[in-house]
């Protein structure tokens, strides 16, 4: 059980890391969208 739980927990990781990088890359995408349409706008 314990190797099972490491080995699901190294696979995982990197799956992890890479859902964080793209939230991360939607969210400066939705922040930067925002703030060009204000300027677009103003």
């Amino acid at each position: 059980m314990p190797a099972e739980t490491t080995n699901s927990v190294t696979e995982y990781s990197p799956q992890a890391v890479e859902s964080e990088r793209g939230a991360i890359l939607a969210v400066l995408l939705m922040v930067i969208l925002g703030v060009a349409g204000i300027f677009a706008v103003s």
